[in-house]
């Protein structure tokens, strides 16, 4: 496949990334501003183009004149079918757009922020509450704060399917944001499980890194049933989702005052943060280095999944706006 051939395919296949996305059909103007977000730089003109092409090549259907093009299901299947080349890192990638996207500002306790969503069937939903609510008043969240919507409705950039109920948990990429926008440069390494050992983190069991990742650690793990959440929060003893970090030695004090603001607006996240170039729950890291360990803001799905109630969750999907979430508490 010579460079021009290329270069079409991995637009194509970013416009169609973009509209399996979309909660409903999406003009150029809208694909070029998602593009946008992705690193991508396409005018809206160019985009017409490319999607003229997909047209022609049945991957895209065009809905109306004003309503946009949908992805069609040969397009669905020609994004599972990707090079999986394309894939690696993508769950880095992720990160990176999801914290820059994070516009929260601490004072004023307003702004975007990054969410994960769960899909429950409606039958399973308030089963799958009772389950979730001791995990969140143990703090095994990054917060206590959530949004719930029903079929038909959005959270962030998704649509819940019929028949499900979507459910929003705050996603510890949050940190990253808030990080990033106070200066303080953030090197996001792996998620993984954490041994919990009497209420204390032990160490990481097992972990995977982004940079070689197609998808998000954290459901990876949630499927295969590999957390304990539920001892964790019984007895203190269990395994849980987490994430490992790393920021330069002389950012330490900004990176705990940052800590200190995100609780005072409820979210935590932030289970430990190391000593300069001295390991964080056995993980060895270099000179000059500081390892920061955060809980995965996906742990009180995991302990549904423990006990047998099915869900699919889309980690670092979307943002949404912080006074729209409302505390687990409410339900």
């Amino acid at each position: 496949m010579g460079f021009e051939a290329q270069d079409i395919e991995r637009k194509t296949l970013a416009i169609l990334n973009t509209l399996e996305e979309s909660p409903r059909a999406s003009g150029s103007t809208v694909i070029t501003r998602r593009l946008k977000d992705r690193g991508v730089s396409l005018s809206e003109r160019a985009v017409r183009y490319h999607l003229k092409l997909m047209d022609a090549r049945g991957l895209t259907r065009l809905v109306g004149r004003r309503d946009g093009r949908i992805i069609t299901e040969q397009g669905q299947t020609e994004l599972k079918k990707a090079m999986v080349t394309r894939k690696v890192g993508f769950a880095l990638s992720r990160i990176e757009i999801l914290a820059f996207r994070t516009a929260f500002n601490t004072d004023t306790r307003a702004g975007l922020i990054p969410v994960n969503v769960s899909l429950f069937m409606k039958d399973d939903f308030n089963k799958a509450l009772k389950v979730m609510e001791p995990v969140f008043r143990a703090g095994l969240c990054v917060s206590d704060l959530v949004a719930v919507a029903g079929e038909g409705e959005t959270i962030g950039d998704l649509m819940i399917p019929e028949g499900k109920i979507g459910f929003a948990t705050v996603c510890s990429v949050a940190v990253n944001g808030a990080l990033l926008k106070s200066g303080v440069p953030i090197d996001s390494k792996f998620g993984g499980i954490l041994q919990i050992r009497d209420r204390k983190p032990l160490r990481f069991v097992e972990l995977i890194h982004y940079a070689g990742s197609s998808l998000d650690p954290g459901e990876i793990f949630i499927k295969a049933k590999m957390t304990s959440v539920a001892g964790a929060v019984r007895d203190g003893n269990g395994e849980i989702l987490a994430n490992y970090r790393e920021i330069p030695a002389g950012c330490r004090t900004l990176a705990e005052e940052v800590k200190e603001k995100l609780a005072r607006a409820g979210i935590g996240g932030v289970l430990l943060i190391g000593n300069v170039s001295e390991p964080v729950c056995e993980v060895p890291l270099e000179l000059n280095r500081i390892g920061i360990v955060l809980i995965g803001g996906l742990n009180p799905v995991a302990a549904t999944a423990e006990a047998g109630i099915s869900s699919e969750s889309h980690a670092m999907s979307t943002v949404v706006d912080y006074r729209k979430m409302v505390e687990i508490s409410s339900f």
